[in-house]
C-alpha cells in the first residue's frame, strides 16, 4: 500500500526518520497524510528504542508546501466548529515529549509551520526557503503566524507572513535571525541533523524528554492564546474559496529571496 509518510528507525541510535513522502506534490499535506503522521506519533510515543526523532521531506524541492490544495476538508454546518486539518499535525499536538529535529531543503512554506513550529529545532540546508503565501491569496495567517512568531523576532515573521508570495527567506537569512539552528551544504541536512539527533539520544531519555516538555510549557500558554483568536480571525478575514482559487490561478511567479 502506498504511504504517504515513512518511518525509519536504527535502533542502534535510537534514532527515528520520519519523511513525508509525497515529492510530485512538494510534500503538501493531503488528509491521508495528515492522518498518518498523527498515527506515527502516537506510535513513537510506544516505542522506547526511539529516543530522538528526525523530520524531513523526500525529493530535492520541497521539505513541505502546506495543505494540499486538492484536499477536500469537510466543514461542520456549524460556524461554532470549523476545522483546521492540520491543526493536530504536529508532534507536540499528539503529546509526544521526545526531540524532533526538522532536517529542511528546498521549500518550506504555509501549512509547513506547523509542523516545524513543534519541532524543537532547524537543521537547513542552502537551498532552502521559507515563505507565507496566505496573504497573497486572500487568507488570514493565523496559526502559522503564532507558531512563527515563537520562532523567530516579531519583525520578521511579520515581514514573512505580510509580505506572501512577493518574498521567501533564504537559508542564510533563516540562520541569520535564529529560524535555522545550523547551516549545512546542499542535500546535507538529513544527515547532520540526524547526527545531533543520535547524540541526544546518546543520553537517558527522562532527562531529554523533560526538557523537551519545560521547553514547551515556556510557548504552550502563548500558543493556546494565539490559537484561541485564529478561528475568529478566519472567518473573518478569508475571502470566499471561490475567490481563494482565482487569486491562487493567476498567482505571480516573481518574488524576490531575501
Amino acid at each position: 500500500m502506498t504511504t504517504a509518510v515513512r518511518l525509519t528507525a536504527d535502533k542502534d541510535t535510537g534514532v527515528a526518520v520520519v519523511t513525508l513522502d509525497r515529492p510530485d506534490r512538494l510534500n503538501a499535506v493531503d488528509l491521508t497524510m495528515r492522518d498518518e503522521l498523527c498515527e506515527v506519533w502516537r506510535e513513537l510515543r510506544f516505542d522506547d528504542s526511539v529516543r530522538a526523532v528526525v523530520l524531513t521531506g523526500a525529493g530535492e524541492r520541497a521539505f513541505c508546501t502546506g495543505l494540499d490544495r486538492d484536499a477536500v476538508v469537510p466543514q461542520p454546518g456549524s460556524p461554532y466548529m470549523a476545522d483546521d486539518p492540520l491543526l493536530r499535525v504536529g508532534p507536540k499536538s499528539n503529546d509526544l515529549w521526545k526531540p524532533v529535529i526538522a532536517a529542511v531543503h528546498g521549500m518550506a512554506c504555509g501549512g509547513a509551520f506547523y509542523l516545524l513550529g513543534e519541532c524543537d529545532f532547524l537543521v537547513a540546508d542552502t537551498t532552502s526557503s521559507f515563505f507565507d503565501p496566505h496573504t497573497s491569496y486572500g487568507m488570514v495567517s493565523a496559526y502559522e503566524s503564532v507558531l512563527m512568531a515563537l520562532r523567530m523576532p516579531y519583525g520578521e515573521a511579520a515581514r514573512m507572513m505580510l509580505m506572501g508570495t512577493a518574498e521567501r527567506i533564504s537559508a542564510q537569512r533563516a540562520h541569520d535571525i535564529g529560524l535555522v539552528s545550523e547551516l549545512t551544504g546542499p542535500g546535507e541536512a538529513l544527515a547532520a541533523a540526524t547526527s545531533c539527533a543520535a547524540v541526544i539520544a546518546g543520553y537517558p531519555g527522562e532527562g531529554v524528554q523533560g526538557t523537551v516538555r519545560a521547553l514547551w510549557a515556556a510557548r504552550e500558554q502563548a500558543v493556546a492564546a494565539g490559537f484561541a483568536q485564529a478561528p475568529h480571525l478566519i472567518a473573518l478575514g478569508n475571502l470566499p474559496a471561490e475567490r481563494q482559487a482565482e487569486l491562487f490561478t493567476a498567482r505571480r511567479t516573481a518574488f524576490r529571496t531575501r
